[in-house]
């Protein structure tokens, strides 16, 4: 079992920023893909980042040009850097780990706010 622990949520202005930070409680290097989702209330989960273990990553047209994710093996953290934050970008984000035996592993979920 792998569990996830979340944070970095609050509350910001529009146009502020938010690190959002997972700690993963095995090493991220035996991962194949961590990710950061997003989910509205009655909407699907659907994905703002990923990174594999080889570094390829993958962003939201949404988040394109305004976060970035990144991993520190060594702690075994994946984080989520967002920049220009929006009142859209408001949501629930969620962790995710997919494991080198296809498991699939989520955090509980850490509040972003975005309102002046």
């Amino acid at each position: 079992q792998v569990q996830l622990v979340e944070s970095g949520g609050g509350l910001v202005q529009p146009g502020g920023s938010l690190r959002l930070s997972c700690a993963a409680s095995t090493s991220i290097f035996s991962i194949n893909t961590m990710g950061w989702y997003r989910q509205a209330p009655g909407k699907q989960r659907e994905l703002v980042a990923s990174i594999t273990s080889g570094s390829r990553i993958n962003y939201a047209d949404s988040a394109k040009g305004r976060f970035t994710i990144s991993r520190d093996n060594a702690k075994n953290t994946v984080y989520l850097q967002m920049n220009s934050l929006k009142p859209e970008d408001a949501d629930v984000y969620y962790c995710n780990a997919a494991t080198n035996i296809s498991a699939n592993y989520w955090g509980q979920g850490t509040q972003v706010t975005v309102a002046s």
